[in-house]
């Protein structure tokens, strides 16, 4: 339930990277995705959250976006949140709305806590630009390293012993 807790929190920080990041894992294989949420696959998928997630990056570097935490920002987050956890909670076929509910709680956590690294890193680094930079990096890592280890834990135990 920690990486639906990760998946959230970068989704907090970018809304389209974890369900981008989820989409290219499944269209590499290396997550499946059985039933609903076969459409993860697709290339098509792919190439449309990556797409959106880009703009996303672009636009979060301009000092005119809006605030992440005005409801209609944060309803979107965590409506993406949402998928991102059920799609994540499908492939290791789980109760779906747990994945769900934990990654609402990461987007509340991702929203809040990301603007406040977020400020704290513009201060630091006297750069809005720069801090976005570094805020987009660190959801696409927490989404990279949460769709990794949901893929290490979906691999076949192995039967080979590890001491003869």
């Amino acid at each position: 339930m920690a990486w639906y807790l990760l998946l959230g929190i970068s989704n907090g920080m970018r809304t389209m990277t974890p369900v981008a990041v989820l989409c290219w894992f499944s269209w590499l294989r290396l997550f499946p995705e059985p039933g609903w949420a076969f459409w993860t696959g697709n290339l098509i998928s792919v190439i449309i959250f990556t797409l959106c997630a880009v703009g996303e990056y672009f636009g979060d570097t301009r000092s005119n976006i809006g605030n992440r935490t005005d409801p209609p920002q944060l309803l979107a987050r965590l409506a993406f949140g949402g998928l991102a956890g059920a799609l994540a909670a499908q492939s290791m076929a789980e109760p779906i709305i747990g994945g769900v509910l934990f990654a609402w709680v990461g987007v509340l956590i991702g929203a809040f806590g990301g603007l406040r690294v977020r400020l704290w890193l513009s201060r630091k680094l006297n750069s809005n630009t720069a801090a976005g930079l570094c805020e987009s990096a660190l959801a696409l890592g927490l989404a990279l390293l949460s769709a990794w280890m949901l893929h290490v834990s979906n691999l076949p135990p192995t039967d080979v012993p590890l001491m003869p």
